[in-house]
């Protein structure tokens, strides 16, 4: 049997812009969302720590080292500017394999500058 594990999450990004009239999705920092070990167009959840809403979307890249998480779309109407969000991003294996398995987790601050991740 295959379970859901955590594969990898951005933890306290600050939105840096949210664009209602876009196709839909987040804009992340290819820096980061590489750091976590995620890849563009991959499925995340969001969750904003500021007022409890979680969505379902997909990520695409923004410009590398700019620090840039943007939410675009419909998302924009849970989620703005300015708020702390974390996105993360799910993998499937089996239970023996989790057992081993960690998170790439990368804790980001003011700016959206990286505090740790993960050691390669």
């Amino acid at each position: 049997m295959l379970i859901k594990v955590l594969k990898g999450k951005l933890h306290r990004g600050t939105v840096t812009d949210s664009k209602l009239h876009y196709p839909g999705s987040v804009g992340i920092d290819a820096d980061l969302y590489e750091a976590a070990g995620m890849v563009p167009y991959e499925n995340v959840l969001i969750a904003d720590l500021n007022n409890g809403n979680r969505l379902e979307t997909y990520v695409v890249p923004a410009e590398r080292g700019s620090g840039q998480i943007n939410i675009l779309g419909a998302a924009a109407r849970l989620i703005n500017q300015g708020d702390l969000v974390i996105i993360m991003a799910f993998g499937w294996c089996t239970s023996e394999e989790a057992q081993g398995f960690k998170p790439k987790v990368v804790v980001l601050g003011e700016d959206n500058a990286v505090l740790s991740k993960p050691k390669a």
